[in-house]
Formats: C-alpha cells, sequence, structure tokens
C-alpha cells in the first residue's frame, strides 16, 4: 500500500473519531441509545475504553418520553437468586447475571462516573405491589485508592425517602475489607453486605433478600430505612446511572 493510498484510508477515520469511538466503544446505556438500539436488554460497554462489560439497559420502553430513557443499571435484586455477602475482589469487578440480580462492580463504576456527569436513581417495590423511587442529581465513584469513595447529591423525592443522605462520602467496606466509620463492628459483617455503610446504614441494598417483613434479625434485609424501616426486605431494587444533560 502506497503512502499516499493509507493517508486516504485514514484520514475518514481520524475526521470521525468521536463519533466512531462511541459507535464501537459505548461508555454507557446512554451511547447504546444513541447508537439507535433503544430497547430495554443486555448490551456492551466498555467503561475503560478497550475492556468489555455486560450490563442491563433500561431504555424506558413502557411508552415514556426519551429523558426517561437510557439508564445504565448498575445494581438489582428481585428474586433472591444472586449471593451479595462477597469479598472486595468480587464487588471490586461485579458479580451475577445481568438478566436478573447483579452487581455491576466498583471499578467499572469509577471509570463510567470519572468522565462525564451522572444521576441516580433507584427504584423500589414492596411485595404488596407498591413501587416508589429516590433520585440525585449527581452520583458519582472515587478511585480505590480513595476507597471507591461515594458522592452523591441533590436528593429528589419518589416517595421513598432519602436513605442515602447518610452514605455520602463513604468508602466502600465487605466483609474482608472493613472502611466504614464504625470504630466497633465491621458494618459489612454485621449487615451481611457490601455498601458504603458509615455507621452503619439507612440503605442496604445488597442485604440478605428477605421476603418483606421479618424481624428477627435487624436490618440485615436489603432494605431502605425511609420507606418501610429496617424489618422490610424489599421485593425489587434496582440503581440506575444517567449522564446529565
Amino acid at each position: 500500500m502506497t503512502g499516499r493510498v493509507f493517508v486516504a484510508l485514514l484520514l475518514p477515520l481520524l475526521a470521525g473519531s468521536a463519533p466512531v469511538s462511541q459507535e464501537l466503544f459505548p461508555a454507557d446505556c446512554s451511547d447504546i441509545y444513541a447508537n439507535g438500539q433503544t430497547l430495554s436488554g443486555v448490551y456492551t460497554i466498555y467503561p475503560t475504553g478497550d475492556t468489555p462489560v455486560q450490563v442491563y439497559c433500561d431504555m424506558g420502553c413502557e411508552g415514556g418520553p426519551p429523558e426517561d430513557a437510557k439508564w445504565t443499571v448498575i445494581q438489582r435484586r428481585m428474586d433472591g437468586s444472586v449471593n451479595f455477602y462477597r469479598p472486595w475482589d468480587q464487588y471490586k469487578k461485579g458479580f451475577g447475571n445481568k438478566n436478573g440480580e447483579y452487581w455491576l462492580g466498583l471499578e467499572n463504576l469509577y471509570q463510567i462516573t470519572r468522565k462525564k456527569k451522572y444521576e441516580l436513581r433507584v427504584d423500589l417495590q414492596d411485595f404488596e405491589g407498591g413501587k416508589v423511587y429516590a433520585r440525585y442529581s449527581y452520583f458519582s465513584v472515587e478511585s480505590e485508592t480513595d476507597g471507591y469513595k461515594l458522592n452523591i447529591k441533590g436528593f429528589t423525592n419518589g416517595g421513598a425517602g432519602d436513605s442515602m443522605e447518610l452514605h455520602n462520602g463513604q468508602m466502600f467496606t465487605t466483609f474482608d475489607k472493613d472502611q466504614d466509620i464504625n470504630k466497633d463492628i465491621n458494618c459489612a459483617k454485621q449487615y451481611l453486605a457490601g455498601w458504603w455503610y458509615a455507621s452503619c446504614h439507612y440503605a442496604n441494598p445488597n442485604g440478605v433478600y428477605s421476603w418483606g417483613k421479618d424481624a428477627t434479625f435487624f436490618a440485615i434485609g436489603n432494605v431502605w430505612y425511609h420507606w418501610k424501616g429496617y424489618a422490610y426486605g424489599l421485593k425489587f431494587i434496582s440503581m440506575k446511572i444517567r449522564p446529565l444533560p
């Protein structure tokens, strides 16, 4: 191949490098949506730019407006099929079934949220048919060096109440890596999950799937205190993020 032909082939790629990158290496579900994939389902994204990661994209295909679409689901509980009491390395890289219950991974969250500003929506359902949500206008996760610290603000109440405020600014804790601010216990061991515990929690989405109200063991369930208290394990929890307009 001559130099002139090589340059002729290369120039269109260079001129369109941003769209090509977005199309071939989408960073989140908003990029997937922009590429014409508007149905909810499992897609492949590239948080680091080159390593593929599967994720469930909530594209809002229930007849809602486009501004309610394009969500990247980062956590989901729905049937108790996945054990969320796991060590640090698994919370770091992610685990579970992208068509069911899963955790996307702390490193993926850091890589995604360091490049754009994101909002967070948490959808909750109980076993009696109730549905509520909490929405936050800003969500990010810092690097592993900083303990994957959570940054969250801008609460909007969709009936759930604000059970995340307590966890703002906290590092992530698992049973084998204690980074919470409780000096007496490891909150992850006490409440059987991995989470951004303070001392200890108002929200425990990764707790034991306890199938509704059960006060046998205090606050170990997948609870959201400001909606159902500490004794009620929720039927469904979904945490999802989207770039700010």
